[in-house]
């Protein structure tokens, strides 16, 4: 079946361009969140609460290494895209190279690290005695696999800047019902567990980085696989090649890691004030945050080759004309899923928890509060996409720190005092979120005034 798009980033009406990357984007990117869904709906309601709870103790792994993924994936396809833009094909291929096989490595050496210090790194991440053995298990059936997702998130930056943004799609499509098919059989017929919602996710990576490899390595147009020399000059330019590629996607490490901090910090907060029921309410909400969070960054990510490619051009116009095009697409979709959290609470609910549940009633009276931020959140997102794409990274790590650490933190702490409820547990997130977008439309404005 033939994947490649007719796409020209420099010359092709804007509108339809954005149109022909983000709709496989978006699909692609909603099937890469089912990923993370998946497990939650099949745990809570195959396994129980401690196990959800236990699910979410290890879900910092995930969102580290999706984010060393985006970075090397983000930088590369930046750095990339430009060379293209200037007819360097082969300097392009071969920072594809760097970046695919510089992030599975850098997975690699993690893994076996988490791997040999596991109950160091549970205890580290907030696990208690009792969630400790369900959590170890699925621990161990996950990590050995995490390069397996790093080849296939970074890898579908380079398959879109080829032109094949349907093939990109249908990588995380394929992983994606591989995982829901096999989370079923594994936990219900098989009663196999943690184990088998573990297996489950591990194998739709394994069978979505495959794809990835085929493509790049057999039918890619504009970038193929290309041999790197393992002279010691040779590895000094790949290794200058990575770090700049590293830099120009830090933001996109500092933002995965800022869904785990959300995580950490919130687990530690809700497990204080709720104790275990609280952490099961809020593990709902760290599960929808990464299919929340890939859909605006879809927007972004689909923007990101016309951005760069015409950068590299020095066509302002055009890179400014496809920023309004994305920003009105991320509040566009900032406000529909807002309204869907909102409105839907209940049965989003009920999907991962039973109705007499003790966390069924925290999550469903806290989902709409945190619905509250998305607008900012979907701001904040593409803006972040737009600064990097611009070889901007300084603003674009300062406005990514802002919104997952340093204000995220400091509202986790300070609204449950000020509110004195529950209430300002779950505002949060959004109110974090709020104050850096503020600083974000700054950065934009002054930007604008200098040119």
């Amino acid at each position: 079946m033939e994947m490649k798009d007719s796409i020209d980033f420099g010359g092709m009406n804007l509108g339809k361009l954005f149109r022909k990357l983000l709709l496989p984007t978006l699909v692609g990117m909603v099937f890469s969140a089912i990923f993370v869904i998946t497990d939650g709906i099949f745990v809570g309601h195959g396994i129980g609460s401690d196990a959800l709870a236990a699910v979410n103790i290890t879900a910092p792994l995930f969102t580290i290494s999706t984010g060393i993924a985006l970075m090397f994936g983000a930088g590369g396809a930046v750095v990339a895209s430009i060379h293209l833009s200037r007819g360097k094909r082969r300097t392009a291929s071969i920072n594809m190279t760097q970046a695919v096989a510089g992030c599975a490595i850098l997975m690699g050496v993690l893994s076996i690290t988490v791997m040999a210090l596991r109950d160091e790194v549970l205890v580290f991440l907030g696990s208690s005695e009792r969630l400790m053995p369900l959590a170890k298990e699925y621990l161990e059936w996950f990590t050995p696999f995490l390069p397996c997702l790093t080849i296939l998130t970074a890898g579908t930056y380079f398959v879109r800047m080829d032109g094949a943004p349907r093939y990109a799609m249908m990588c995380n499509v394929t992983a994606a019902v591989i995982n829901i098919i096999l989370d079923y059989v594994f936990i219900f017929p098989l009663g196999w567990g943690m184990f088998g919602a573990a297996l489950a996710t591990s194998l739709g990576y394994v069978v979505g980085a495959m794809m990835i490899i085929y493509y790049l390595w057999r039918r890619g147009k504009e970038v193929r696989f290309t041999r790197i020399k393992m002279s010691r000059k040779s590895l000094k330019l790949t290794l200058r090649n990575i770090g700049y590629m590293c830099n120009m996607g830090f933001s996109s490490l500092l933002s995965e890691g800022a869904i785990s901090c959300m995580m950490f910090v919130g687990n530690y907060v809700f497990m204080r004030h709720l104790g275990e029921d609280g952490v099961a309410a809020y593990s709902i909400v760290c599960y929808l945050f990464p299919i929340i969070f890939l859909a605006f960054n879809s927007v972004g990510q689909s923007a990101q080759p016309i951005w760069s490619f015409n950068y590299g051009k020095g066509d302002t116009e055009r890179v400014q004309a496809m920023l309004r095009m994305a920003m009105k697409a991320a509040v566009g979709g900032g406000i529909v899923i807002a309204v869907a959290l909102s409105v839907c609470r209940t049965g989003i609910v009920g999907m991962f928890l039973p109705p007499e549940a003790a966390a069924y009633g925290y999550a469903a009276e806290g989902l709409p509060l945190f619905a509250s931020g998305m607008i900012f959140c979907a701001v904040n997102i593409v803006l972040i996409n737009y600064l990097q794409s611009i070889e901007r990274p300084a603003p674009a790590n300062f406005i990514t720190l802002l919104r997952g650490y340093m204000l995220l933190v400091l509202t986790f702490v300070a609204l449950p005092e000020i509110t004195g409820s529950t209430a300002g547990m779950w505002l949060a997130v959004p109110a974090a979120e709020a104050l850096t977008c503020m600083v974000s439309i700054y950065f934009i404005v002054r930007g604008k005034r200098r040119r």
